[in-house]
């Protein structure tokens, strides 16, 4: 069974940062393509951010460019968000995924996990 476990979220002032981590089990984590997401309250569901599988190219929405890094580690088979300069709009639960791609010009994905709270705030 498919385990994708985020961490790593807290309360944080604006301009602060946050590095969360999603562990995985259950899948060939190395070969698969994984990203994070995020959802606030009365807001649609947002890719943040992806990794390729295979030569470890990164993809960022614009809001986040800058300012998150997206990276992995399948010795480990973890994955990470450093979050620098966060801003109370990234105010969300944030959540690991596997098996994204694009589908009409939406992030989606196959399997998601339970998400970790991040709220920007003074």
């Amino acid at each position: 069974d498919v385990q994708l476990q985020a961490s790593g979220g807290g309360l944080v002032q604006p301009g602060g940062s946050l590095r969360l981590s999603c562990t995985a089990s259950g899948l060939s984590f190395a070969d698969a393509i994984i990203g994070w997401f995020r959802q606030a309250p009365g807001k649609e569901r947002e890719g943040v951010a992806c990794i390729s599988n295979t030569d470890g190219r990164t993809y960022y929405v614009d809001s986040v460019k800058g300012r998150f890094t997206i990276s992995r580690n399948n010795a480990k088979n973890t994955l990470y968000l450093q979050m620098n300069s966060l801003k109370p709009e990234d105010t969300a639960v944030y959540y690991c995924a596997k098996g994204v791609f694009m589908f009409r010009g939406t992030w989606m994905f196959d399997r998601r996990g339970q998400g970790t709270q991040v709220t920007v705030s003074s």
